[in-house]
């Protein structure tokens, strides 16, 4: 049904109708916008692709906020539902999954598991090959990965000097070490925390 965005009832002339009846108060029509606009819920968590996890949750988050739009729409406005309605829906759903994310456990730093004399010849040769590398990467990912890794800071130092969320900078520090394994041959066995 709304494969392309749009949907069919409209032409079919059933929403104005319903919009009449739940304006004059009738609670079966409002339950019936409620069932007919569903779908786009549904549609936007697909839009989403989020874990499947989390799947249910959105389906609540995005039905309560198809609740809250048929109940605060104002038709006097001149615009289509479905457009306030998806633009309510997908902002809640988006709000929910960053507030969920701010709440997952903040990742604990691992200390060095070993320590490299950087003066031994091939120690110097592997540093050289991993900063002509960083070079390679994307300006935000060189800069992030150089901060951590080789300038020594913490990841919540960084993420305030960059001005991102912690995990933010996880994810930026994990996609680009995945880059520099990539580059430089290396196992993924070998893995950075």
């Amino acid at each position: 049904m709304w494969q392309d965005g749009s949907h069919d009832f409209k032409a079919a002339g059933i929403e104005p109708e319903l919009w009449e009846r739940k304006l004059k108060g009738e609670e079966a029509a409002r339950e019936e916008l409620i069932l007919l606009y569903r779908p786009l819920v549904f549609w936007l968590i697909r839009k989403l692709y989020v874990d499947p996890q989390v799947y249910h949750d959105l389906v609540q988050e995005g039905m309560v906020a198809l609740i809250k739009a048929i109940d605060q729409f104002d038709l006097s406005r001149g615009t289509r539902f479905s457009t306030y309605a998806y633009y309510r829906i997908r902002g809640e759903m988006i709000n929910f999954l960053q507030r969920r994310e701010a709440k997952a456990p903040m990742p604990v730093e691992i200390q060095d598991r070993s320590v490299i004399d950087p003066l031994l010849p091939d120690a110097i040769d592997t540093l050289i090959e991993i900063n002509d590398n960083l070079l390679k990467l994307p300006v935000r990912e060189s800069r992030i990965i150089s901060s951590i890794i080789i300038e020594g800071r913490s990841v919540k130092e960084v993420a305030s000097k960059e001005g991102y969320d912690i995990s933010h900078i996880y994810r930026i520090k994990r996609r680009g070490l995945a880059a520099l394994r990539k580059m430089l041959n290396v196992s993924d066995a070998i893995k950075e925390s």
